[in-house]
């Protein structure tokens, strides 16, 4: 039998920290789900921890599901971001590139939309905390888009800002009502039609 040394033999690897086995888990539960569907108890069953580690990690059912509607806020940044690479002197070609990839996700038969509009729609209530961090993520997107319009030059940024934004949210909803072979596969196109009526040609 041959003999494996201690210092070639490959690291154990460690074990995955309460709480990220709880955020991971609530990520899946939340937005498959719904934030208020799901209890406490769900989700420690299901990451395979204790309740007392969950309340140590984030303090309060509340508190966990911000941090989820951050990470998930997180993944939508890294799509805009992976277009920009891709096309760094092309804003057009960016912003055609993010939804392009909507239309292609929101035509899955399990998209469940955007987790943050879904929290909005969750929480009517302005003034609860859950409410308050997707209304502000939610604000900076149309930030941004607005800095977006504005380099490509839009005869009114904001207004076409807010024109991307709707198509934004209304796919998020459309997906979920008619499913695969709805509106929603053709945002890319509506987004590309809107872009073109309100920005000089693209030069880039």
């Amino acid at each position: 039998m041959p003999i494996v040394s201690l210092e070639t033999a490959p690291p154990t690897p460690p074990r995955r920290r309460a709480a990220e086995k709880i955020r991971d888990t609530a990520r899946d539960l939340f937005y498959s789900h719904g934030i208020r569907a799901v209890g406490v108890d769900e989700i420690v069953r299901n990451a395979g921890v204790t309740k007392p580690s969950l309340y140590r990690a984030y303090g309060s059912k509340d508190d966990l599901a911000a941090a989820y509607l951050c990470d998930y806020q997180e993944e939508f940044w890294r799509r805009f971001e992976t277009a920009a690479d891709r096309h760094p002197h092309n804003v057009r070609a960016q912003i055609l590139e993010y939804f392009t990839g909507l239309a292609d996700r929101a035509s899955q038969a399990d998209y469940r939309g955007c987790g943050l509009t879904n929290a909005v729609v969750e929480y009517p209530d302005q003034a609860h905390p859950v409410r308050q961090v997707a209304g502000r993520l939610k604000e900076e997107v149309r930030q941004r888009l607005t800095v977006m319009s504005q380099a490509m030059n839009a005869r009114d940024p904001a207004l076409l800002a807010d024109g991307l934004l709707l198509l934004m949210e209304g796919t998020f909803i459309a997906a979920q009502i008619f499913g695969p072979g709805g509106p929603a596969g053709n945002v890319a196109l509506l987004a590309r039609q809107i872009i073109d009526a309100n920005c000089p040609p693209d030069e880039g």
